[in-house]
């Protein structure tokens, strides 16, 4: 091996070392605070999402310019790996987006919550003087205005769908990467 091909080998590891740990606790640690309705850090964790994201990208360019340098393209391994990277990129994308609309619902939870007074001891007093009668299921019925129920039931199941996917996601993501690492260990 040249020192060309060395030094872009170090490039390679330094920018999956440096890039996908980061960008995979981001993605682990947002549905915690997606739930927890913590604007503040899920906006963190939304612009760390998208900088690794971008920063990933120099491992499959080192990669590639790597595979290049030694002739490797025709091995069956390397074409999976590609793959399998340019996979984990669109579901990275797709992780944003719903980092994205998560803080667009706590946004809007919080708004929600602003209007109807949220917080203050008279409205909540209020609200659970409202829910007196039970349906068939024996679940509590919001007596009062029912657009205003269905914003306060939007805001109490804040994000779950979002968390879901991102949960779903970012594990699928973890374990390309992971497949990816044996492969790269195991024919390197």
């Amino acid at each position: 091996m040249s020192f060309t091909d060395r030094l872009v080998l170090w490039l390679h590891i330094a920018f999956a070392v440096f890039a996908i740990g980061p960008v995979t606790i981001a993605i682990m640690t947002t549905p915690r605070y997606i739930r927890k309705r913590n604007l503040i850090v899920v906006r963190f964790l939304y612009r760390t999402t998208m900088i690794y994201t971008v920063a990933s990208l120099g491992v499959l360019i080192a990669g590639v310019v790597l595979a290049d340098l030694l002739h490797d393209f025709s091995k069956p391994w390397l074409t999976v790996s590609l793959t399998l990277f340019v996979v984990a990129l669109v579901l990275l994308v797709l992780i944003i987006r719903d980092q994205h609309r998560a803080i667009g619902a706590i946004e809007e939870a919080g708004q929600i919550e602003a209007e109807s007074g949220a917080g203050h001891p008279a409205a909540d007093d209020r609200r659970a003087a409202e829910r007196a009668a039970d349906d068939d299921s024996g679940h509590a019925v919001l007596l009062g205005d029912p657009v205003q129920a269905a914003e306060e039931e939007r805001a109490a199941h804040l994000g779950h769908v979002e968390r879901g996917r991102i949960v779903s996601l970012g594990g699928m993501v973890s374990l390309i990467w992971l497949v990816i690492l044996v492969l790269m260990v195991w024919n390197g």
